[in-house]
């Protein structure tokens, strides 16, 4: 028989979002039994151990000076960050020559940078004309809906160049292809973190520093100070909501509550049974909202060889399957980690491969640009983020072309006594830890302005 427990509120899922939530309805005096499918917390945000004991995070991981809520927590915490390394020179392949370079600037042709710096401004520009709180409003939303980002991609650059530049932009940030999202979504989620620049950049931008330790520690931090509230390996089936509250059913446990918060990613959320069910629009939605598709993986060395050779780690390529890297050393610089990215239609391929093939061509990659001691880790972590049960897919997730105009207004919005929390629905770092923590401070903040 199901244990029973009884709280003011309920809420779904144990990463940032939800323990946020937890953390601010608990401080305002509401008692809270929060559930988690998994065996930890964290949800998105995962810390790993090579056999040294180095910590290496194969989920979120980097904090920008901009992305003030997960800092706060951060000091709250009494964590520590320490700067994304970036000492030296970058690099770039492209057709088939390396280009190495300092700056945020590559040496590539002065008809591709003018192409490149066109395009941006013109998308910058458009972004901030994006409502936050409502994309759907935007004075041309129908139209920017009505597109992917790869169409307007095609009819606003002239080089190859740029269209590799902004094809490497949503890989990065979406974890997906130009083609998967409306024009209207890549235009909110500029403006939500600031613009171009601050989505893709280090220095000032999101990829600015690391916490010392991983980022797990906030979501381990922060459960902490919830202590027994919080029930992991409680998958939640089944919502029912009456005039006096929810029912909320995982396996072997039974919560009533006056409310609850899912915290879950739209694919997930969907995947819960609703008793009514919930509204069409609001259905519809979570079959609309994919996850964005990734393999992260990290590559461990005795030593950062690479610096030797005046390189920060810092490479994109036109070549796959890895056409991102960064040094994910710890702050000791002892042994060396190299960070690789499989994204979009390359995680979607090789994610299907036997893993000592994936691997090979990762080390490949690698190689390809940092040389042949790069084929000779001494360990190898990699997580594919779309295999992972409770999660289905990273970073975050995106809308396709028609969704915003058409279900954008119940992304956030309360279904009676249900309210929606996640990376997905924040309006301010919509995606990204940052926006995790706002939209658990506002699904927090809904419920205690009527309870």
């Amino acid at each position: 028989m199901a244990t029973r427990t009884d709280a003011d509120v309920v809420v779904v899922g144990a990463g940032l979002a939800g323990l946020v939530a937890a953390r601010e309805l608990t401080r305002a005096g509401r008692s809270v039994v929060v559930l988690e499918a998994r065996d930890r917390v964290g949800g998105r945000v995962l810390n790993h151990t090579f056999g040294d004991g180095t910590v290496v995070e194969v989920g979120g991981q980097w904090v920008g000076p901009t992305q003030l809520r997960i800092n706060r927590l951060i000091t709250e915490l009494g964590l520590e960050t320490f700067p994304t390394y970036g000492e030296g020179e970058h690099l770039l392949l492209l057709r088939g020559e390396q280009i190495r370079y300092r700056g945020e600037i590559p040496r590539v042709s002065p008809l591709a940078l003018a192409d490149i710096g066109q395009s941006q401004l013109r998308f910058d520009r458009m972004a901030r004309r994006v409502p936050l709180e409502a994309p759907w409003a935007a004075d041309r939303a129908e139209r920017w809906d009505g597109q992917t980002f790869e169409s307007w991609i095609r009819r606003n650059t002239v080089t190859a160049t740029a269209r590799f530049f902004w094809e490497t932009v949503v890989e990065a940030v979406f974890a997906a292809e130009p083609s998967d999202l409306s024009l209207l979504h890549a235009l909110f989620y500029a403006h939500s973190g600031g613009g171009v620049d601050a989505l893709i950049g280090t220095h000032g931008g999101a990829q600015q520093d690391r916490v010392v330790g991983g980022t797990q520690r906030i979501a381990l931090g922060l459960a902490g100070q919830l202590g027994e509230v919080v029930h992991l390996g409680v998958p939640v089936r089944r919502i029912e909501q009456d005039p006096d509250g929810v029912t909320v059913l995982g396996d072997d446990e039974r919560v009533r509550a006056a409310h609850v918060v899912v915290a879950l990613p739209p694919v997930l959320a969907g995947r819960v049974d609703y008793s009514p069910a919930l509204p069409g629009p609001r259905d519809q939605l979570t079959q609309k909202v994919p996850a964005g598709s990734v393999v992260k993986v990290n590559v461990c060395y005795e030593r950062p060889f690479w610096r030797d050779d005046g390189l920060t780690g810092q490479a994109s390529a036109d070549l796959g399957p890895v056409k991102v890297t960064f040094d994910n050393s710890p702050p000791s610089a002892t042994p060396g980690v190299l960070l690789g990215f499989l994204e979009g239609a390359e995680a979607r391929r090789w994610s299907i491969e036997p893993a000592a093939d994936r691997r090979r061509a990762v080390l490949d990659c690698l190689a390809r640009l940092f040389g042949p001691t790069a084929r000779s880790p001494v360990d190898y972590v990699e997580q594919d983020w779309s295999a992972e049960e409770w999660t289905r897919g990273c970073y975050g997730a995106h809308l396709a072309p028609g969704v915003w105009t058409q279900f954008g207004p119940v992304l956030r919005a309360p279904v009676g006594r249900i309210h929606w929390a996640g990376a997905e629905t924040a309006t301010v770092w919509s995606g990204y830890m940052d926006g995790a923590a706002q939209s658990g401070e506002r699904a927090a903040a809904e419920i205690l302005a009527v309870s």
